[in-house]
């Protein structure tokens, strides 16, 4: 049996079991304590962002982030339809609406055009949306600005789903940080992890203060347990978030392994006719997490992504399809959409490479080896 080459292993960098460790060694294993606040102001420092609550996921933080904005039954979120459902999901916890918009070309995220015309004809209807999530798809930042313009014509507040996209910058500014709250994802998958978590960030102090209050149960000031509204148990604890220090300390090598993962396979694939792969559009700066590739059959020669996928498999090598689009989700597809066909093509199409920065050089030789083994026969 071949080394399996996974999709987005984790990779610890030597100084989490530091953290662990002292949390072990002061009894602060409950949630909360030392490591979480210190996370917090560290993921402040490098975000440049004047609020951080650690929680424990980036599913949590987008629905706290819902809660916080007075989302209520029936209300309408408009967001992205070529996302993970764990954008979505928390829109129907609240009982909410999701308005699915579909992509532009350039970055595969939300089209700026597709969601003012979805804004309009909500209007039309008498349903203004209370909210709009941006999602920076595999840490590609979507056109903030383009964006950011249409959301404050019509007074929506933004939601920044950065859980791909810790990093990532447009205009030199960190993904999560453009709108009125960002979303962090610390999954085992994600560029750095806590195991499992999330974080919600924002320059609001009122936001992040009520988003903490909600993440602990909604625990009034009392001597004893006394409560006033509906609460969740959503903090992180101090044990994940000393992992969480130990990568922060060495994210900017895991972005620069990603980064440089990418350029291998761009270069050692470029030559295959019919393989695409998705660019950085100024001023955005990606993070890289996951390497994407277009996998066109009119130009291979019949070669679709699912054969590479199923040759990869056969040598014990992860690799995946892009998301399928929340639209043609069972679960979502009875939603309204706005679509224009870019994200169903990029599903039909698209295949995400290993991409974990623990990929050594014998690994990406090996990925591009069956790629190319395959356009041969």
């Amino acid at each position: 049996m071949e080394k399996k080459i996974w999709l987005s292993p984790p990779h610890i960098g030597g100084k989490e079991i530091e953290y662990v460790n002292e949390a072990f060694k002061t009894n602060w294993i409950a949630p909360l304590g030392p490591n979480v606040t210190a996370f917090e102001n560290e993921l402040s420092e490098y975000l440049k962002i004047k609020n951080v609550a650690a929680l424990n996921s980036g599913t949590a933080s987008i629905h706290l982030a819902l809660v916080v904005l007075g989302l209520k039954p029936g209300d309408e979120v408009l967001a992205s339809s070529f996302t993970f459902s764990a954008t979505i999901n928390p829109i129907a916890y609240q009982g909410a609406i999701p308005i699915l918009i579909d992509s532009e070309d350039d970055t595969w995220n939300i089209s700026p055009d597709l969601l003012e015309s979805a804004i309009r004809d909500r209007i039309s209807r008498g349903k203004k949306p209370k909210a709009l999530i941006i999602v920076h798809l595999y840490g590609m930042p979507a056109k903030m600005d383009d964006l950011l313009t249409v959301a404050r014509k019509y007074s929506i507040p933004v939601i920044e789903d950065a859980a791909e996209a810790l990093g990532s910058k447009y205009d030199n500014r960190s993904l999560g940080t453009l709108g009125d709250m960002g979303i962090l994802s610390f999954n085992g998958n994600k560029i750095i992890t806590t195991s499992g978590g999330g974080a919600l960030i924002s320059d609001n102090d009122k936001f992040i203060k009520t988003a903490r209050f909600l993440s602990t149960q909604s625990r009034d000031k009392a001597p004893h347990y006394q409560h006033s509204s509906i609460g969740y148990n959503y903090r992180m604890s101090n044990v994940l978030a000393g992992i969480g220090r130990g990568q922060l300390e060495v994210i900017n090598d895991r972005i620069a392994k990603r980064r440089s993962n990418f350029e291998f396979y761009r270069q050692n694939l470029k030559d295959l006719k019919g393989i695409s792969f998705l660019t950085e559009c100024k001023p955005g700066f990606s993070n890289r997490w996951l390497t994407t590739v277009i996998v066109d059959p009119v130009l291979t020669g019949g070669i679709t992504r699912d054969d590479i996928r199923i040759k990869l498999e056969k040598h014990n090598i992860e690799s995946r399809p892009l998301w399928k689009p929340m639209h043609l989700q069972p679960v979502f597809k009875d939603y309204p959409s706005y679509l224009n066909g870019v994200s169903e093509k990029l599903f039909e199409n698209g295949l995400c490479l290993p991409s974990g920065s623990n990929l050594n050089e014998e690994d990406l030789h090996r990925v591009v080896r069956e790629i190319k083994h395959l356009f041969k026969t």
